[in-house]
C-alpha cells in the first residue's frame, strides 16, 4: 500500500484538494477518481458516513486512511471541522465540452461572466447540482476549480459540467441573461435548453455578452435595492425554469 504522504505530495500539483467529509462524499458519489483520502479521525469520519452517507459508505472506508492531526492540518489551506481531506482526478475538459455541448439538452447551462468571489462560484456550482443543471462556465480569468470554489461547491464538482470558455465558445441554446433593465422573468418560460449568464458581483455583464443575449431578463426586486447575491439570483433563476420541467428530474433512481 502506497504512503499517504508520499501518494499526497506525489499528487497535490495534478489533482483537485477536496476539502472537508462532504466534499469527498459527494465526489465519490458522483464518480470521482480519488487516488488519495485521509483523516485525523477515521472513526468519526466513517460515523458521519453511516449517518449521511450509508450509499458510499464502504467506498470511503476503502480509501480513508488515519494519519496524525498535524500531517492532515499540513495537507490543507485551514483545517476543516470534519479532518478529512482527498485528492481527486479532475475531470478531462474534453468530456465536459462535449456534454455541455450535446444536444438537444433536457436542462440548462449556467454562465457567470467574469466572476470575481470564489465562494460565489462555488455555491453556483453547488446549486446547479442540485438542480440538475446540464453545467457551469465561466468566462473570465477565476478558476473554477480552484480549491476555494472546490470547497464552496461541496464536490459536487463532480455531478456536473465545469468549464472555463471565452464568450464566443459558450454553449448553443438560447441566451437569456440577467439584467435589471430586462424583461420580467415571471413573465417568461424559461426552455430546458436555455443558457442562463449571469454578470459579475461588481460590474454585471460584459458588453461583449449583453451584446450575445437573446433575451434580457430580470427578477423581481423592490424599489431602491440595489441588488441580489450572485448565488441567490442563481437560485432565483434556476428555481423559475424548474417550475414547468418535469418533477421525474428530481426523483431518486
Amino acid at each position: 500500500m502506497t504512503d499517504p504522504v508520499t501518494a499526497w505530495h506525489r499528487l497535490a500539483g495534478s489533482t483537485v484538494l477536496l476539502d472537508g467529509f462532504h466534499a469527498l462524499k459527494h465526489a465519490v458519489r458522483f464518480g470521482a477518481e480519488v487516488p488519495v483520502a485521509v483523516t485525523a479521525d477515521r472513526a468519526a469520519a466513517l460515523a458521519l458516513a453511516d449517518e449521511l452517507a450509508p450509499d458510499v459508505r464502504d467506498a470511503l472506508g476503502a480509501l480513508l486512511t488515519e494519519v496524525s492531526y498535524e500531517t492532515y492540518a499540513s495537507f490543507v489551506p485551514r483545517p476543516h471541522p470534519t479532518a478529512v481531506a482527498a485528492l481527486a482526478v479532475r475531470p478531462s475538459r474534453e468530456s465536459h465540452l462535449a456534454r455541455l455541448a450535446r444536444t438537444p439538452r433536457t436542462t440548462p447551462v449556467v454562465v457567470l461572466d467574469n466572476p470575481r468571489n470564489l465562494g460565489n462560484t462555488g455555491a453556483v456550482i453547488r446549486l446547479a447540482a442540485g438542480f440538475g443543471a446540464t453545467g457551469v462556465v465561466t468566462t473570465g480569468t477565476v478558476d473554477p476549480w480552484h480549491p476555494t470554489v472546490v470547497r464552496g461547491g461541496a464536490g459536487l464538482h463532480f455531478a456536473t459540467a465545469v468549464e472555463r470558455l471565452e464568450v464566443p465558445d459558450l454553449p448553443a441554446g438560447p441566451l437569456f441573461a440577467l439584467d435589471p433593465e430586462g424583461d420580467d422573468i415571471r413573465g417568461i418560460k424559461l426552455p430546458d435548453d436555455a443558457v442562463l449568464a449571469f454578470g459579475s458581483e461588481r460590474t454585471g455583464l460584459s458588453t461583449e455578452l449583453r451584446a450575445r443575449a437573446d433575451h434580457l431578463l430580470s427578477l423581481p426586486m423592490r424599489p431602491q435595492v440595489s441588488s441580489y447575491n450572485l448565488a441567490t439570483s442563481v437560485a432565483m433563476t434556476l428555481y423559475h425554469w424548474s417550475l414547468g420541467a418535469p418533477a421525474s428530474l428530481w426523483e431518486r433512481p
